[in-house]
């Protein structure tokens, strides 16, 4: 039986053809039989496709063969094509859409002017060192926090990721502007871009979560900081770091415990959580 995966990665670096990369990923990922999405734009790449194991290697061997993608840093899960409708891949004004193109710059470093760096380790260290000085900060939509995140994180009310600027010039967070702030999401790419735009409105201590959550699920699992499931964004819906996870999700309908979403029958463009038992 043929071993499947997932591979999720972003690189931030200038480029000066989209097109050009666009049309060699797609072809790259065809030839290998992959579906997912790609997403390609001046300030670099983001993807997260599935196939067969050995065509997974092919793909993600060929994408670091360009000197730009060299060092990405390609983190795996299980799953498949099959987790995907098709495969997209896209020229978009953004690689995450913020709505802020205009004040995102972007070196062959990556992102200038973001927040630090930081491994999972590294997270604990400052915890340990600092204590409640240092705050948790979500870069994710607001329903995905609802089935997990960090321990007394921050969690921004937004929809979409274009909210997060309203959401910062708002002054609601203007609070944390002395705290250090650890900002967080799925992979890490949301995070390059959010801490820049902290930083640039006065955030003075601004440190994002290298590898995001899926780095530190690796890392330390559930006997860590994190609590709950992770929300993906593919059929999988959700995955967990271990069988001792924790359900923090609440039936929208009866409140029994879920990590599991469904469209809303009100709103197909918005997802609810929903137990088994008032499913259908």
């Amino acid at each position: 039986m043929a071993v499947s995966k997932i591979v999720l990665f972003y690189v931030f670096t200038p480029l000066a053809d989209p097109e050009a990369i666009r049309l060699w990923q797609q072809t790259l990922a065809e030839a290998n039989g992959l579906r997912g999405r790609i997403l390609v734009s001046e300030h670099g790449i983001n993807a997260t496709v599935g196939g067969e194991i050995g065509a997974v290697k092919r793909y993600v061997r060929g994408t670091r063969s360009y000197p730009a993608f060299t060092g990405a840093d390609v983190k795996w899960s299980d799953g498949g094509r099959d987790d995907f409708p098709r495969l997209s891949v896209k020229v978009r004004p953004e690689i995450v859409t913020f709505g802020a193109s205009d004040e995102l710059k972007v070196d062959e470093s990556g992102v200038v002017g973001g927040g630090v760096p930081l491994a999972p380790a590294q997270v604990h260290e400052l915890v340990d060192e600092r204590g409640d000085d240092v705050v948790f900060f979500d870069g994710r939509n607001a329903f995905e926090a609802e089935i997990g995140r960090f321990r007394g994180a921050v969690v921004p009310d937004v929809r979409t990721t274009r909210d997060f600027v309203d959401e910062l010039d708002s002054g609601r967070y203007d609070h944390l502007k002395d705290k250090a702030v650890v900002t967080y999401c799925t992979g890490g790419v949301r995070c390059e871009v959010l801490s820049a735009l902290m930083r640039s409105r006065g955030f003075g201590e601004v440190y994002q979560l290298d590898g995001g959550i899926v780095r530190y699920g690796e890392t330390f699992g559930d006997r860590g900081l994190w609590e709950g499931s992770l929300y993906v964004f593919d059929r999988r819906m959700h995955v967990e770091f271990s069988p001792d996870a924790v359900t923090l999700g609440a039936c929208a309908h009866c409140g029994a415990p879920t990590s599991t979403y469904r469209n809303d029958p009100d709103d197909d463009r918005r997802l609810v959580l929903t137990c088994a038992s008032c499913d259908g």
